[in-house]
């Protein structure tokens, strides 16, 4: 049985268009080292031109809508590829920030107070800080990156935020002050806790993307208990949202030991600053190495898919 070509997928149509194209690279020149390998841009919600089921297995590296929330996952399903990856069902679920945190919260993770609305129909200022606090943050529900993100103090400033809203769905969360951390997790193990510490104000979309603006500890600098709970928590919230193969769970652990899940990342990034490749190398993976895992799944799929075919036609 030959060994197909691996596509790795870059760019997209999401606001984390960048980013995606900067993982790509990276993950196409390791992935080139293990597998004859093409690197594919992605221009258009569609499947690139040239790419065929029966030779190619598909690595996904687009982030954000299109990207991470099922819809390039139900192209590949509906065409029958074998990619790497959620498939678009847990796709859908982990982009809907609300959803994933009522999911977690099930399963006994902590999760932070929240108000989820409609841009369009947007709480009263003085109503959202009397249920979640004076301080308080305002996101997108289903953008990952922190892209949108936005921290208010004060009834005003809270004011300013959502009436600055772009159409969508948003998500309020009272604001918890404490160390950033996130843990890879990898065919539903979690791997080492990272901390994340941002040399000026917080881990926003600059202070992710930009060299040297955040440094970060792997293993994070925490308490043996608080990290194996972080992980734990991590690999609840895996399973509960039915992830497969690879994802990033981010959490904030308060002064007192308490964690709380933010967050969960399906198509992790995998540029120089990103995160899983730290988390990896808290277990001895280096990223070449971490590339042929994440490739792993897409194989084994296309082997099963190759073997239903022969015995098949047999």
């Amino acid at each position: 049985m030959k060994t197909p070509i691996v596509a790795v997928l870059c760019g997209g149509t999401s606001r984390e268009r960048e980013v995606s194209l900067r993982s790509g690279a990276n993950v196409a020149a390791a992935a080139a080292s293990l597998y004859p390998t093409v690197l594919c841009r992605v221009d258009t919600e569609a499947i690139p031109a040239g790419l065929d089921p029966k030779t190619h297995v598909v690595l996904s590296t687009l982030h954000g809508t299109f990207g991470e929330d099922g819809g390039m996952q139900r192209l590949l399903e509906a065409a029958g590829f074998a990619y790497s990856g959620c498939d678009a069902a847990a796709s859908a679920v982990t982009m809907d920030k609300s959803e994933t945190k009522a999911r977690s919260a099930k399963v006994g993770v902590p999760v932070i107070e929240g108000v989820v609305f409609d841009a369009a129909e947007a709480p009263l200022a003085a109503e959202l800080s009397a249920k979640l606090g004076r301080d308080v943050v305002i996101k997108p529900n289903n953008e990952g990156s922190s892209v949108g993100l936005k921290l208010c103090s004060g009834v005003d400033e809270i004011a300013a935020a959502l009436k600055a809203l772009t159409p969508g769905r948003w998500l309020a969360e009272r604001r918890i002050r404490g160390i950033e951390l996130t843990v890879g997790i990898l065919d539903g193990r979690a791997m080492g806790v990272v901390e994340i510490a941002p040399k000026t104000g917080v881990y926003d979309y600059t202070n992710k993307y930009t060299k040297g603006n955040t440094e970060y500890f792997a293993p994070a600098r925490i308490a043996p208990g608080a990290a194996s709970a972080v992980q734990r928590f991590g690999e609840a919230v895996f399973a509960a949202c039915g992830c497969r193969d690879m994802g990033r769970a981010d959490f904030l652990l308060t002064a007192e030991g308490q964690p709380y899940f933010l967050e969960i990342n399906t198509l992790p990034g995998m540029t120089d600053t990103s995160l899983l490749p730290l988390s990896a190398r808290c277990i001895g993976l280096g990223y070449r190495e971490l590339v042929g895992e994440l490739i792993a799944p897409a194989l084994r799929r296309f082997q099963q898919q190759q073997t239903l075919s022969i015995h098949g036609q047999g």
